[in-house]
This record gives C-alpha cells, sequence and structure tokens, in this order.
C-alpha cells in the first residue's frame, strides 16, 4: 500500500496517486496482458455516498473501473454479509466483481471486529485501488466526454510516463474491447441451476445473468420459492419447470449481443409472465423488438429520482447501467411505466396483455433506498 499509481485514459489523460489493494498491470505487462480481467477497463463514476462494498462486489460492474465521487471511502470497513455477488454454485464466486476501484481518500483507522479494511479486502479479491485522485475532475470528464478504457498502471518510481510509454498506453487502451459489444455474462452467474425456498410461492425462474443477491432475499421474503437458472438456460427449460413466472436479472457487458437470451425471451413471450431488472430489462425491450444503446456515462448510484407514469408518483433509486431502451423503437402494446426524472430516459416497461413489467434500476437496492421495493409485490400481484 501506498506505491505510487496512475490512472490513465484513452485519451491520454493521466491521473497520479496512490495505490491500494491488489496489484494493478505494469508497463511490461502490457505485452502480454490481453484482456486482463483486472486493472483495466470502462471507467464509471458512482454518486453513492456509502455502499462501497456493494458495489464492489456487484457483477454488473465486471469489466470496469469505480470511481467513487464521495471523497472519504472506508471508514466502516467491509463485511462478507453486505456481498452481492449472488448464490455459490459448486466453484466459489470471485467476490469483487469491479475491474478496479478509484477514490479520493482512503480510510486508514481501525474497522470493527469482524470486518476487514477496504484494502484487505481488495487484496484479497486480487483488485487494485488507487486514492488520493481529483476525482471531481476525473467525474466531470467522464460527464462532459463520456466514459472511455482506462488502466490503473503500477509507477513505484513515482515518475511521469514518458511519451513513449504513454503512447504505448494508449495503443493498449485503444485495442481494449469497447464495453459496447461486449458479452460478459459468461463470466459471471451460476453454472447449475439451485433451488431457494423450495417450499414457497410463488414460484420463480431466475435467468442469472449475474444477479445481486438481495433480489433473491426480496422474493424470498415474499415468500416465494426462486429457481436460479444459468444465463444459458433455453425456453424449453423453462417451460419444463412449471414456473409462475421468470425473473431476467441484471449483469454486465451489451445487452445487444446476447443473442441466445433474447431468442429465448422472445420464445417465451405472451406465456410466460417476465419481470425484468436492469440488464434483464433491456433484454425483454430486445425480446419484443425495441433496440438498446450506449449512454454517455450511464447511472451510477444510489440518488436517482424515477417517475411513475401511472401514478406520476417520484421515488428515488439505487442504478448502474450504461445501455438504455430506445423509446421510438418500442412495439405497440407496451408502454413506458417508469421514466427518469432527470434524463428522462426509459426506466422501465409495462405490457399488461403479455403480463411483462420491467425496472432500470434495482428495485432490490442494497445500497440504497427501499423507495421501490414495491415494484415486487406489484408483479407477483400480476402473475396471481
Amino acid at each position: 500500500m501506498n506505491e505510487h499509481r496512475l490512472l490513465v485514459l484513452s485519451d491520454g489523460s493521466v491521473y497520479a496517486g496512490l495505490g491500494f489493494g491488489g496489484p494493478a498491470l505494469t508497463i511490461d505487462e502490457l505485452e502480454t496482458a490481453s484482456v486482463p480481467e483486472k486493472s483495466v477497463g470502462e471507467v464509471v463514476f458512482n454518486t453513492a455516498m456509502s455502499g462501497y462494498h456493494e458495489v464492489l462486489t456487484d457483477a454488473s460492474y465486471t469489466g470496469q473501473l469505480v470511481a467513487m465521487t464521495y471523497p472519504h471511502i472506508g471508514n466502516y470497513g467491509t463485511l462478507h454479509d453486505w456481498s452481492e455477488v449472488g448464490p455459490e454454485g459448486p466453484t466459489p464466486r470471485v467476490a469483487v466483481k469491479a475491474a478496479g476501484f478509484v477514490i479520493r481518500s482512503l480510510y486508514r483507522g481501525p474497522v470493527p471486529a469482524g470486518r476487514l479494511t477496504l484494502h484487505e479486502f481488495l487484496s484479497s479479491g486480487v483488485t487494485p485501488g488507487i486514492s488520493e485522485i481529483d476525482t471531481r475532475r476525473l467525474t466531470l470528464s467522464l460527464r462532459n466526454e463520456g466514459t472511455r478504457n482506462g488502466l490503473i498502471l503500477e509507477r513505484p518510481s513515482g515518475t511521469e510516463l514518458s511519451s513513449a510509454e504513454l503512447s504505448h498506453v494508449k495503443a493498449f487502451l485503444a485495442a481494449f474491447p469497447l464495453m459496447e459489444g461486449r458479452n460478459l455474462i459468461g463470466d459471471v452467474g451460476i453454472t447449475e441451476s439451485t433451488e431457494i425456498n423450495s417450499g414457497g410461492s410463488p414460484r420463480i425462474a431466475l435467468l442469472d445473468c449475474g444477479t445481486k443477491a438481495n433480489i433473491i432475499r426480496e422474493l424470498v421474503a415474499l415468500g416465494c420459492s426462486v429457481s436460479v437458472l444459468p444465463s444459458v438456460a433455453n425456453a424449453e427449460m423453462i417451460r419444463d419447470g412449471g414456473y409462475d413466472a421468470l425473473l431476467v436479472s441484471n449483469g454486465p457487458g451489451d445487452p445487444a449481443v446476447l443473442a441466445q437470451q433474447v431468442e429465448t425471451l422472445r420464445s417465451l413471450v405472451g406465456s410466460t409472465p417476465l419481470l425484468g431488472i436492469c440488464l434483464g430489462h433491456q433484454l425483454i425491450a430486445e425480446a419484443i423488438g425495441a433496440r438498446t444503446h450506449k449512454m454517455s456515462f450511464g447511472h451510477h448510484g444510489v440518488n436517482h429520482p424515477v417517475r411513475d407514469e401511472l401514478t406520476r408518483r417520484v421515488f428515488v433509486t439505487s442504478q448502474n447501467h450504461g445501455f438504455a431502451v430506445e423509446e421510438g423503437s418500442l412495439p405497440e402494446g407496451a408502454m413506458v411505466w417508469l421514466r427518469n426524472a432527470n434524463d428522462q430516459s426509459i426506466e422501465g416497461l409495462l405490457d399488461t396483455s403479455r403480463k411483462i413489467r420491467t425496472a432500470q434500476f434495482h428495485p432490490e437496492s442494497a445500497p440504497g433506498p427501499n423507495d421501490s421495493k414495491w415494484i415486487f409485490a406489484s408483479f407477483l400481484e400480476m402473475i396471481k
């Protein structure tokens, strides 16, 4: 900890800071690291004041370097019970999903008994962090010019990059895949089906594209039996299960390239009640004929206002997405149910005739406010 590191963006902008957590890539390693899982990825900013443990363990952040806009991070430590990695299969899931963590100020004091410090937690997840970064400057750059790829680079000497080294890093980042066009759900989610609260009712199938654990907790709290299925589960497998409904989870990457999942959902539309959350919302939209597009800097945080277009009620939501559904592409019968009160983007769809409800944000929160947990109950009411 405290070694010098650099955050370098694909446009050549450089932010000097101090390292913590797991190891970062070095200049020499760029020659052999073709598509590394850590240290490099799309740089996004998150506006939450707390909840950094849940953020780091959210599978939707796979392939991303997360920059927190709140300046002081780590003061209450980390705890495994807060993790959002979803149900464990035969192979335990990697706890930290984000590719790297960018903050202004790292808390270095003691934490409550039984917890790990943020440095220890990132070290255990082999995930690099960088502190002492001007996160205000970084956030304004991302907001004004859009997200782009970045690299956390080990720089033990503390010296600036030479022009040749900077050109080398920029070439590496230019060759690194953009989030648009990436299929990342094969890197997350369960590989074998598992059932939770088997005696519950109704019976909900959950297509796991990288589900957050709290989605399952909320369904179980409402009495549901939840069968978590791999993201490659096909329509026949879901129909044969005799489930009352299908929930499509959140997850990382570009929904437009997930042809198998879209085709599965297209086969189920009209015969199986569907609820989609985040990526699941986008996949269901694609399945009914709508299109999705990459947003400039996305929505990441726990303070995004959403308006219910039926009741005109506005509530505060937890969000984490970089893609959105194009309103002009919606087919007949699908209406905009929920809308972002800031930029007017679609936050949820409703199709009562085909029993479809979707939410672009996270009604299960974790972290975030509990304003929208009612969406789970409303979906269960619809399928009765």
